[in-house]
C-alpha cells in the first residue's frame, strides 16, 4: 500500500433540472484518458481502456435498445392555461348573450302585449340569437380543445414516467457495463502498476473497488492498458512522474503520442 489517496469509484450522481436523475453519455476513451490527471473514477478509466481495445459489455445490446427508446420519446409542451382561458372566455360570452337574448325576448313580448312596434326589437333578437349560436359552437369547440389538451398532458405525464424508468434502467446497465469492462482488464491493469512510476501491484487488490493505491499511478496504468489513437496530455503530477522516469513517455504509456503540458504544475 502506498498510503496515498485511493482512486474513487464512480458516483453516478448526476441530476437534471426537473429533479430526475440524469444519465451521462458513454464518452470516447480519449475523453476519459486523453488528459491526466483525470477526474474520472477508476472504473470509468478502466472501462474506457477496455472500450479502446474493442471490448464490449454483455449488456451493450440492451443499452443500445434503451437509448433508442429514450431517443424516440418526444414530449410536446401542452398549454393548459391557454385552453382553460379560452373556455372561460367563451363561456362568459355565451352567458352574456343568453342574458341579452332573454332580455330582448322579454322586451318583444312586452311590446306585443301593448300592441307596440316590435320590429326593431325582433331584429336585435334575431341578431343576438345568431351570435349566441355561434358563441355556443365556439364554447363547445373550446371545451373539446381543453379535453384534448388534458388528454395530451396525461400522455405526457405517462411518457415522462416511462422516460424516468428507462433512465433508471440505462443508468443501472451502464454501471453494469463499466463494472464488467473494468474487471475484464483488471489483471492487465495490475501488471501495468508494476511498470508505471508510483505504481504498486500490491495496492490493486482483487477488483477495482479494492484499489487503495496512488491515483496518478492508476491513471498512468490505465493509459498503458488502453489503445488510444489520440494524444495523451500530461500535467501536474502525471507529467512530473513520467518526466522523471528512466523510460520514454511513449514506451512507458504504450501510446502513439504524449504531450507534456507547458506548465507541469497545472
Amino acid at each position: 500500500m502506498t498510503g496515498a489517496m485511493s482512486v474513487p469509484p464512480d458516483s453516478d450522481d448526476d441530476s437534471e433540472a426537473d429533479g430526475s436523475v440524469g444519465v451521462e453519455e458513454r464518452p470516447e476513451p480519449s475523453a476519459v484518458l486523453g488528459r491526466l490527471p483525470t477526474e474520472a473514477g477508476l472504473r470509468r478509466q478502466l472501462a474506457a481502456a477496455a472500450r479502446s481495445r474493442g471490448r464490449t459489455a454483455s449488456v451493450a445490446p440492451e443499452i443500445d435498445e434503451i437509448e433508442a427508446e429514450l431517443a424516440a420519446i418526444e414530449i410536446e409542451p401542452v398549454d393548459l392555461t391557454a385552453a382553460r382561458r379560452r373556455v372561460a372566455e367563451t363561456t362568459g360570452e355565451t352567458e352574456r348573450l343568453k342574458e341579452r337574448v332573454a332580455a330582448l325576448r322579454g322586451d318583444a313580448r312586452a311590446r306585443r302585449a301593448v300592441d307596440a312596434e316590435a320590429d326593431e326589437t325582433l331584429g336585435d333578437l334575431e341578431e343576438a340569437a345568431a351570435e349566441l349560436s355561434a358563441a355556443q359552437t365556439e364554447a363547445i369547440a373550446a371545451e373539446q380543445a381543453l379535453e384534448r389538451a388534458r388528454a395530451e398532458a396525461a400522455r405526457n405525464r405517462d411518457e415522462r414516467r416511462r422516460r424516468l424508468r428507462l433512465r433508471d434502467r440505462l443508468r443501472n446497465r451502464l454501471r453494469t457495463a463499466r463494472r464488467e469492462l473494468a474487471e475484464a482488464v483488471y489483471p492487465s491493469f495490475r501488471r501495468a502498476l508494476g511498470v508505471v512510476p508510483g505504481g504498486d501491484p500490491r495496492a490493486a487488490g482483487a477488483a477495482p473497488d479494492d484499489y487503495d493505491g496512488d491515483p496518478v499511478a492508476a491513471s498512468l496504468a490505465a493509459v498503458r492498458v488502453a489503445a488510444l489513437d489520440g494524444v495523451v496530455e500530461l500535467r501536474g503530477d502525471a507529467a512530473r512522474r513520467v518526466a522523471a522516469s528512466e523510460r520514454g513517455a511513449r514506451s512507458l504509456l504504450r501510446t502513439a503520442e504524449v504531450r507534456v503540458g507547458s506548465d507541469p504544475d497545472t
